[in-house]
């Protein structure tokens, strides 16, 4: 097993020239592979409804996938402690790499949606897993300098993301957009194969295919009535609430379930420790806080302001610059102050970025919106990178991958009740007022949900006042601590 002490280290040996440098660059690409997706769709979504038609279905492209990508984080990452690391995230990049060709040849919505659902099961595996396997091959202190190589990567797909999608719409086709990940998920799968190598303990394993089956079914079932309620269908309709009783029903029986299975797929016991639901409860404040921006700012600037898709899309990247600038130095913090200090600090810059978004709300102007958005994102970078690496140095490498995949998961629910809520309160106070059209009702309706975000980021500021105090060495964050509390 790949596993490194937790001293200090010299920052020469971290780097592209250091003995792990091929792997850290293989694991920059493949979070590259994530990071371009998720930036350089919304460009050419246009391009692409003009040519495939079906213009209702479109936000199916970013639904389902995400979907996906996060019913399946769970397993992968319960798979990953049971057999390694290796084997998950070359099987992500080869489901990604499929999505991509097929998404290629895509001759309707209907069989993009489905492409893109194989993109997401991929992502499920490629995102938690390069997470995972920087926690086994590098200190904590070393992580201070690695997750600024990653961040470099977040940032240079903020800007090169988007301007390829408009590059490729304007100038080729919208396929290129998918046809890039070719390349690239083949480079990714040679360079796993070729510098990566980890050492597993073989031992014989009884999956828990009941729970997998379960958790599956009662996740699906509820994210897609948080992401479709209010929008494909109502709240109150009756695919609503079947998708809502079908999941909570599947989840109870599986709570029952985990209980019995002799290797559960999610242990449930996991979240009873303190700091693990701390970092969990973070996540899903930082979920909550990312989509209630980047989702709901460039309709308030473009049906406020009537600003260019690409004003209101500089708005928003503010956003995601902050956050790996940020990410980049908190290293740094955490390693001379602690976790909790670091996080807590995050959680109030993020705070006062939310708070100025909602009292500017009711005088829309995109620089003011591109100054907060910086500001939220500056601070997410101190909360995000920080509370994961504290439950990875928590847990042995049998227990890593899960715990990574918890946070990675909550994250992605987090976004989904965060769509349902700031969308619920969108629209009511639309159809309270003249419409989406009226310049005064959809202020009001950005700014109410500005307001909520504001509400979600002191949640979360108070989820990271729980986190144990102590420096990175200290017991509070050590895996012996674990072992003893449960023995």
């Amino acid at each position: 097993m790949s596993e490194t002490g937790n001293g200090a280290v010299s920052r020469t040996s971290v780097g592209f020239r250091s003995d792990r440098g091929r792997v850290l660059l293989t694991l920059m690409l493949t979070t590259g592979l994530i990071a371009i997706d998720a930036t350089i769709l919304a460009t050419a979504v246009p391009s692409v409804v003009k040519e495939l038609g079906e213009f209702e279905q479109f936000p199916w492209l970013f639904s389902v996938y995400l979907l996906a990508q996060a019913v399946s984080v769970p397993i992968y990452s319960k798979l990953s402690d049971m057999i390694g690391r290796k084997p998950i995230i070359l099987i992500g990049v080869g489901l990604f790499l499929l999505g991509s060709v097929l998404a290629v040849l895509a001759w309707n919505m209907t069989s993009l949606i489905a492409f893109r659902v194989v993109q997401g099961l991929g992502a499920g595996a490629v995102s938690p897993m390069g997470m995972t396997i920087i926690g086994d091959l590098y200190s904590v202190a070393e992580r201070a300098v690695v997750q600024g190589y990653i961040a470099s990567v977040w940032a240079i797909a903020s800007v090169v993301g988007p301007a390829l999608g408009g590059i490729f719409s304007q100038f080729t086709s919208w396929r290129w957009i998918f046809g890039v990940n070719i390349p690239l998920c083949l480079l990714a799968g040679w360079a796993l194969l070729r510098f990566y190598h980890e050492r597993v303990e073989r031992k014989p394993h009884r999956i828990d295919y009941a729970g997998a089956g379960l958790l599956t079914v009662g996740l699906t079932a509820l994210i897609l009535a948080l992401l479709e309620g209010g929008n494909a269908w109502a709240w109150l309709s009756v695919p609503s609430l079947v998708s809502f009783g079908i999941g909570a029903l599947a989840l109870v029986i599986f709570g029952f379930v985990e209980r019995r299975a002799a290797e559960p797929v999610l242990d449930l016991n996991i979240l009873r420790r303190p700091l693990i639901l701390t970092t969990t409860a973070l996540s899903l404040g930082v979920g909550a806080l990312l989509i209630g921006i980047t989702s709901f700012v460039p309709t308030y600037l473009e049906n406020a302001l009537g600003v260019a898709p690409l004003v209101s899309g500089v708005a928003v990247a503010a956003l995601t610059l902050g956050w790996p600038l940020s990410s980049s130095l908190s290293g740094r913090i955490y390693l001379a102050h602690g976790y909790r200090t670091t996080v807590v600090r995050g959680c109030l810059i993020a705070l006062v970025g939310a708070i100025g978004l909602a009292v500017s709300g009711p005088w829309p102007n995109p620089w003011t919106v591109a100054v907060v958005s910086f500001v939220t994102g500056f601070g997410l970078g101190w909360v995000a990178a920080p509370s994961l690496i504290a439950a990875q140095a928590s847990v042995d490498w049998d227990e890593r991958g899960v715990v990574t995949g918890i946070n990675v998961f909550a994250r992605s629910a987090g976004s989904a009740v965060g769509v349902a809520v700031f969308g619920a309160i969108a629209t009511n106070v639309i159809a309270a007022g003249h419409g989406e059209h009226d310049y005064a009702t959809i202020v009001a309706a950005g700014t109410w949900v500005f307001v909520a975000v504001a509400v979600a980021g002191a949640a979360t500021l108070l989820a990271a006042l729980t986190m144990p105090r102590g420096a990175v060495d200290s017991a509070a964050y050590s895996p012996a601590t674990v072992v003893e509390a449960e023995r």
